[in-house]
């Protein structure tokens, strides 16, 4: 959907919540004018302003009704309340008919205002799409072109202050920009020439021009947006449910009404006005408008709920799923930790300083792409030690780097490369016992011996535990699923306070570990961020994936969680059991009322005024309590 579809849809949800909002109140208003009138004797003017509320009032809902009677060949609840206004005027009850026709129309103007809730996120999101973009053409000037007509391959000039047209890599120029928009992150990211680039994101600083690499449509923004929208209508398995059950319900009322038109009078011996006036009660009172209004308003508030605080469901059908779970599976690498290696311990040689240990390794490790290097001259550069440069460096492909300072050969690499019984005796052996918690240990050898050792981790994310402990709490069990070693998974699971883990899992073994569990425990979730957990993310009953994630793994996962925040996991489960005991408190409720007023009727207690403010009460009562979805659970 383009970004002017969805703003015009915004703006048609909103007109429609106003249109129907002053229909309800002006056909109040003349409910409220008739009945002063006809207290004051005058009844043909009065039973003209009650005609104009039926008109006023009923016209939306009755065109609704009847369009949805003709297109699906079924009677509906709007038609039953149409019968039932209609009845209730042929027997001489106007101001109950409208009445009637005023709650009706309130209820209906309440149900647009939730779906306009659930809209805004929608709205809000497509202000952060840029319509417009610098594009630069082969003679290097530039020209503002919309972004729904550039193509891939397109160079594309970013101002300070402006946002991020589409996704992309930087080709010239560094910058800071605005992330939030993305992941919730409020500290902007440094972009360099190469760096990747998202559409909806601001550029802070500098200027710089970029290659755009998807079409619009494939953008991550335009992804979220589409996540948003397809969770608005997916519908759920109950409301799937009662939608089914509403065509039936139907007619067997008007089934029912029609013997209660005559049955009564000769079994009961009721006078036939009476029997007339019981049959439109039964009307009014057995229409399942409360029950109907059960699910959807709550379902769509938690959507919004979800979507506001950075957690994207694809559907109702996957938030109810949630509420079901009793076991939520983890990978490690990107999902439990950050996925990216830090040293976490240096240990340096009786009698040498660590600031000149740091340096020469980490001016040795800055020569190196490899993501170990990469960690330690970032560690360096946290300790503010500058690195040393006077020097030429040799790869040694497989085992490390071999280094040429004035002082003599110094090389960095694993225990085998520098010595596995060197290292051993390096410290007393502490060093190479930090291997025995999970972690990577990087040694640098002089002419002396072992000079220093760094121990390197792909750390918890911060959040981690507490996430794990507030899945516990909600009673569900925690494993990890991880390829990578024993003492690696081992270590990790124990830090982040994991029930149970199993190591070295290629993708197929995940599917099978999850089938097992689904067996073991019913309804499990697995939590991923990588290509190879995109088959497991598929198996379990909600798959849900980080924002960070492959496109592989967002395309698969039911809920997304965009700010990487596993604490938000707990929350959306907590969301989704709110919304399952709001929805139960909705069913019962209005079951409940019905019945009830079902057997006023027969029993001749409840008359129609009560029987109308008894239906459509109830009906305005349980979307004001799916509405509390919209509030934060706690």
């Amino acid at each position: 959907m383009t970004t002017h579809s969805n703003t015009e849809l915004q703006k048609s949800v909103n007109w429609k919540e106003h249109i129907e909002l002053t229909l309800a109140i002006l056909s109040g208003v003349l409910i409220l004018g008739a009945w002063l009138i006809s207290n004051n004797g005058d009844e043909l003017f009065s039973i003209g302003l009650y005609v104009t509320a039926f008109l006023i009032g009923g016209y939306a809902k009755a065109k609704e009704g009847i369009e949805e009677t003709i297109k699906n060949k079924e009677l509906n609840v709007e038609m039953l309340m149409v019968l039932a206004a209609v009845g209730s005027a042929i027997i001489g009850y106007w101001a109950e008919g409208a009445i009637l026709i005023f709650i009706f129309a309130l209820s209906g103007a309440l149900e647009t205002y939730t779906l306009n809730k659930s809209h805004n996120e929608i709205s809000s999101l497509m202000k952060l799409q840029p319509e417009e973009a610098w594009l630069i053409q082969e003679d290097g000037s530039e020209v503002s072109v919309p972004t729904s007509s550039l193509a891939v391959g397109a160079r594309l000039l970013v101002k300070p202050g402006e946002r991020i047209p589409a996704d992309g890599i930087v080709q010239r120029g560094s910058t800071s920009v605005d992330m939030s928009a993305i992941n919730g992150e409020s500290v902007p990211a440094d972009k360099r020439q190469g760096d990747e680039l998202f559409a909806g994101t601001v550029n802070i600083s500098g200027v710089i021009e970029m290659e755009m690499t998807k079409p619009s449509s494939e953008s991550l923004f335009q992804k979220i947006i589409t996540m948003v929208q397809n969770a608005q209508s997916e519908k759920s398995p109950s409301q799937q449910f009662i939608e089914r059950f509403e065509g039936s319900y139907v007619k067997v009322v008007l089934v029912t009404v029609a013997l209660m038109l005559f049955l009564p009078h000769f079994i009961f011996g009721w006078d036939w006005t009476t029997t007339f006036y019981r049959a439109i009660v039964l009307l009014v009172v057995a229409s399942p408008c409360a029950l109907v209004a059960s699910i959807m308003p709550a379902t769509l508030a938690a959507v919004s709920n979800g979507a506001k605080r950075g957690v994207l469901f694809k559907g109702g059908v996957h938030l109810e799923h949630l509420s079901s779970l009793r076991a939520i599976v983890f990978d490690k690498t990107g999902t439990l930790t950050t996925g990216k290696p830090v040293v976490t311990d240096f240990i340096v040689r009786e009698g040498t300083s660590v600031e000149d240990a740091l340096s020469l390794l980490a001016g040795i490790e800055s020569r190196s792409n490899h993501p170990l290097a990469i960690a330690v001259t970032a560690y360096a550069l946290t300790q503010e030690v500058s690195m040393r440069r006077d020097f030429d460096i040799e790869e040694v492909p497989g085992n490390g780097l071999r280094a040429f300072p004035p002082e003599g050969e110094v090389i960095v690499g694993s225990p085998r490369f520098v010595g596995i019984d060197d290292a051993k005796a390096f410290h007393s052996g502490s060093a190479f016992a930090l291997a025995e918690e999970g972690k990577t240990v990087l040694f640098i050898k002089d002419q002396e011996g072992i000079l220093a050792a760094a121990a390197l981790q792909d750390v918890l994310r911060p959040e981690a535990i507490e996430a794990i402990q507030e899945l516990k709490k909600a009673g569900l069990k925690t494993i990890m699923l991880t390829g990578d070693n024993e003492k690696t998974a081992k270590a990790i699971a124990s830090q982040a306070g994991i029930d149970s883990y199993t190591a070295e899992c290629l993708p197929d073994m995940k599917v099978k570990k999850v089938k097992e569990l689904m067996e073991q425990y019913g309804a499990v979730g697995m939590v991923g961020d990588g290509i190879n957990d995109a088959p497991a993310l598929a198996t379990a009953t909600s798959g849900i994936s980080m924002g960070e994630g492959t496109d592989v793994a967002l395309e698969t996962a039911d809920v997304v969680l965009m700010k990487n925040d596993l604490t938000k996991l707990p929350y959306t489960i907590k969301l989704s059991r709110k919304m399952q005991r709001i929805v139960k408190q909705n069913v019962f409720f209005s079951i409940l009322i019905i019945a009830m007023l079902i057997i006023s009727n027969f029993m001749q207690i409840v008359d129609l005024p009560f029987g109308v403010i008894g239906h459509e009460g109830s009906t305005i009562l349980v979307i004001l309590n799916g509405l509390r979805m919209l509030n934060t659970t706690k």
